[in-house]
């Protein structure tokens, strides 16, 4: 693959980790509310999607504010670097919960729901690695965060 940009494995892991740790609040989030609140399984989907994209975003802008960005100019940017990545993590981990069976009704209180979760993050992360070391290797994606901050 081409490595002109940087896209060793190594960032393109650390990339997916930055683009996981945002996904994985707004997801593990949504699906305690959606759970909590008995949401029907489609709305708890789509409630942890949104949360993710929102966290995920976030901390993208909260590291290039850092930088002297203002906010509009860092929200260009978080949707440069992360939207992808998260479109990616969000439909593996979201066909992953919903594909094991009874996970979306286990309840907060029932082992399969936290497996379930845990699973599909550690599935998406793998699926979305390789995703990532081709964007980036393209000076795409998280690529376009490195301009404003090192992690």
């Amino acid at each position: 693959m081409n490595e002109q940009h940087g896209a060793s494995w190594a960032t393109a892991i650390q990339a997916t980790l930055h683009c996981l740790t945002g996904c994985a609040i707004g997801e593990v989030l949504g699906m305690v509310l959606g759970t909590a609140f008995g949401l029907h399984n489609a709305a708890t989907v789509v409630l942890s999607i949104v949360l993710a994209f929102v966290f995920g975003y976030g901390l993208t802008m909260r590291g290039v504010l850092k930088s002297g960005l203002a906010p509009a100019a860092a929200f260009k940017v978080a949707l440069a670097a992360d939207t992808v990545s998260i479109a990616v993590m969000e439909l593996i981990d979201n066909t992953v919960v919903v594909a094991i069976p009874g996970a979306m009704d286990a309840g907060l209180a029932n082992f399969l729901f936290w497996l379930a979760l845990v699973l599909s993050l550690a599935i998406a992360f793998v699926v979305t690695v390789p995703v990532n070391k081709w964007m980036i290797g393209r000076g795409l994606g998280h690529a376009k965060v490195h301009a404003h901050h090192q992690h």
